[in-house]
This record gives structure tokens, sequence and C-alpha cells, in this order.
């Protein structure tokens, strides 16, 4: 959240004492307070985003408080407006919320109950607008060319480079990491920003295949090749010629079927089941696996020959746990994407929410983390569910990270996320986490962050 500082408070009411009253108490709390005798003249300076709230009047001369809050709403349905009611005019309150007033307050009412309802209104409207970025931010990525790593962490951004780098080159690659960690997002991503991306993207799991129709899958066949081959059948190599294969779990191959993969990646060409001829291919290989192929050859489970061949270029892929302060901002962006094909809103991340999504241990990865972004979308606001409930008992078997490495991990989130959200403007930085200059540097410095690398950037 904002330090109250750097918000703004509109308050609109005909009435001098009542402004200078307000003015001075939420001034005295930290807010800045802007001043309007009339509806008119504040709306004339409103700005779009406004990031404050509204506290106005309803009974007012020329546009009243209603009229007002009818505009305001069809500018922004999310700006928290508070209407000021006559002492006992509880039929004009009632009408005012119905209408989608934030809250009210009745005539007169005191300093604290002023400063409490801008409090929580500030909140939600802090959250919406971290909604609406986000949002925008979604819309940045379906637009961009391929799919997007989303992360601030050195090692995402190390993995996003060696991918851009990769993409531009012809080389087969052979992407390492555990369940859940993003090979096929990784695999389309370098297909998508290469020259080949107009051509097909043919992504094969090899451990979900039957052992006894993998060949034919892969290389295809000749009619009557065998028993039920009824007529000729294009292999996935085959038809992915201009293009990407990705292999996934390319540990589960069968031992034979290793054999003629290797040659198709030494040979460029494919020979159907049954046919005499060889096809030429045109193909970039991606191989996918959970294991180490090179322990797994030593053991006599996976062909030396065959790993040497794809360990032209490895990409390993960090798990979760090892880029912790990517886990809040992934829960959101997962949360986006889930709510905009729901229909539903998006929640935002609360302290103790990003909480318990620092202590989980995350065994299924960015995988565990999108699919609990979706459960919390779909019944976390129907049911009130928390993150912490849905999160229960799931760490049971996992040892959790200790309280100091909590805590070292939710300050490093929330700094980056601010830096993040400022675009690495120092000032306003230090100003939102209510620290000195001299400390922010300092916990920088221990974090391993660099503010100049979110000075260009508002992408994920």
């Amino acid at each position: 959240m904002h330090e109250p500082s750097t918000l703004p408070v509109m308050v609109i009411d005909d009435e001098p004492h009542l402004r200078i009253t307000a003015s001075q108490t939420l001034e005295l709390a930290g807010y800045t307070p802007y001043c309007f005798e009339s509806a008119e003249q504040a709306l004339a300076a409103l700005t779009p985003n406004f990031p404050g709230v509204i506290v106005s009047d309803i009974r007012m001369p020329g546009m009243d408080g209603m009229a007002l809050l009818h505009e305001l709403h069809s500018r922004d349905a999310t700006l928290p407006i508070i209407l000021i009611t006559g002492h006992g005019d509880i039929s004009t309150a009632v009408e005012a919320m119905r209408a989608g007033a934030w809250d009210f307050l009745e005539k007169p009412f005191a300093g604290d109950q002023l400063l409490d309802v801008v409090r929580r209104g500030i909140e939600k409207r802090q959250l919406s607008l971290e909604n609406h970025r986000l949002k925008a931010e979604l819309e940045v990525q379906q637009a961009a060319l391929g799919p997007r790593l989303v992360g601030r962490t050195a090692v995402i951004s190390r993995l996003a480079a060696m991918i851009q780098r990769i993409s531009q080159v012809e080389a087969d690659v052979l992407l390492f990491g555990e369940t859940g960690t993003g090979k096929d997002l990784v695999a389309r991503a370098i297909h998508e920003r290469s020259a080949r991306r107009n051509s097909p993207f043919m992504a094969i799991n090899c451990g979900a295949v039957p052992e006894n129709t993998i060949e034919s899958e892969l290389f295809g066949h000749e009619k009557g090749a065998f028993t039920g081959a009824v007529e000729r059948r294009i292999g996935k190599f085959e038809h992915a010629n201009g293009g990407t294969v990705f292999l996934d779990e390319i540990e589960s191959m069968p031992m034979a079927l290793q054999v003629k993969l290797l040659r198709v990646l030494q040979e460029r060409s494919v020979e159907r089941l049954g046919a005499n001829e060889t096809v030429p291919l045109d193909i970039r290989v991606i191989a996918a696996t959970k294991v180490d192929l090179k322990a797994a050859s030593e053991e006599g489970s996976f062909r030396e020959d065959l790993y040497y061949r794809l360990n032209v270029v490895t990409l390993p892929l960090p798990a979760l746990r090892e880029r912790r302060e990517d886990i809040p901002l992934l829960f959101q962006h997962f949360a986006v994407v889930a709510a905009n094909r729901s229909g539903l809103e998006a929640p935002t991340l609360d302290s103790p929410a990003i909480a318990a999504l620092l202590a989980h241990d995350w065994p299924g990865n960015v995988r565990e983390l999108r699919n609990l972004a979706e459960r919390y979308v779909l019944l976390g606001a129907a049911f009130d569910y928390r993150l912490d409930a849905l999160l229960e008992g799931v760490n049971a078997d996992t040892e959790e990270p200790t309280l100091p490495r909590q805590v070292e991990l939710f300050e490093k989130s929330l700094i980056s996320q601010s830096l993040a959200r400022y675009h690495g403007r120092v000032t306003d930085v230090c100003r939102h986490l209510g620290i000195p200059r001299k400390t922010f540097y300092d916990k920088l410095k221990k974090h391993g962050l660099n503010a100049d690398d979110y000075r260009h950037s508002s992408e994920p």
C-alpha cells in the first residue's frame, strides 16, 4: 500500500467550515486533501486512475452528491466515493449505498470516523488499481511475440536472455527441470521467437504415448506396414517440417526408439514404417527431461550417444522455491488469467496471503501455483476462502523455510514489487515503504536488487 502522504483525498462540500475541518484532519493524518466547493469543480480536476478517494456532501447547489456519484462511476466503477448525509437521513444513506457509494458519513462526524472510512477506501482503491495494472500487463503479454516468463529474479532474467539468444540460432536444445517448472512454456517461447514461428510447433509427451504406437506417432507409416495400418500416416516429425518438435519427458522414450531418434537427429531425415525412402527434415528439436540424463546414461537407462547429441545447448529451469520472490507476482499473474477466463474479479494479495505463499515449499512448482491461483479465483470470493486455508496441510511433509528466511523473502518481495510499481524511482519507493533512503539502499544491497533494473520496463 502507498503511505498516506502520497495519497490524495478530494473533499467536496459547499460549507467552508466543513472543508476546513476535514482538510486539517486529513493533513494531520498524512493525507493530501484537495477541497472543492462544488461537484463541477471536482470533476474538472479529477484525473484518470486517481489514486485516492472522494468525500462529498450529498446536498449541494448545482450537481448534488448523488448525481456526482453516478457520473464518477460512469468514469471508473472502482473509485471509492464516501457521501456525507444529514443527521437522521437514513433513507438517503441507504439509497447512496445501493447506488454504489463506498460508505457514508452522517453529520456531525468525528475526525476518527472520517479517517477510518478514508483509510478503508484507500486500501480498496490501491487493490483495484493494482488489479488494473496486472490486467494491462496481461494484455501486453498476449500481444507480445510468444509466451513470456513472469518474474524479476536474477535466475529468470538469465533464463529469458538465454531463450532470446538461443531462439535466434539453429541448435537443438535440452531443457532440464523438475515437474511443473514450465518446460513446455520455455519450448514454445523459443519457437515463437525464432524464424520458425510461422511453422508448426509439435509437442509430444514421450511418457504418455503407448510404447507400441510411439514409433508410428513420431515417424509415420505406410499403408499395410502392420496390421491395422489401413492408410498412410504422416508422423509428427514430418508434420512439423519447417518448425519445431518438442519431446517432453524424453527419458521415458523406449531404448529401441532412442536408436531411431538418434539417426533422425544426425541425418535430419525420417523413414516411415514400411517405406523404403527417407523424407528430408528441416526441424529444430527441443527435448525436455526431469531427470539427469547423463546419470541415466551411465546407469544404462538412456543411450549415452543420444544424450550427447541432445546436449548441444542445455537450459536448466529453476524450481519455484529457488525464486521465491517471484511467487506473489506469479500468483497474481495466474489469478488475472483465471479471472479473465471465468469473468470473475481477480483477488489482490494482502500481507497474510503473501506470507502463506512464501511459506509453502511448492513441490509442484509453477504448475502447482497456477492451480492454486485458479482455485482461489473460483472459490475465494464465493466461499471466503483464504490462501492459508487452501494451503493448509500441504506443507505437512515438506520442510518450511525458517521464520528469519520467510521474513527475509517477504521483505525482498515487497521491495521488488514497490520498485516495479514506481519504475525504480527511489524517492517514491522510499516514501511508499516508509523507510529512509540509506536504509533502502542497505536493503537493496542485502537482497541483491538494483533499482536501475526496474526503470525501463513495467513488465514482469
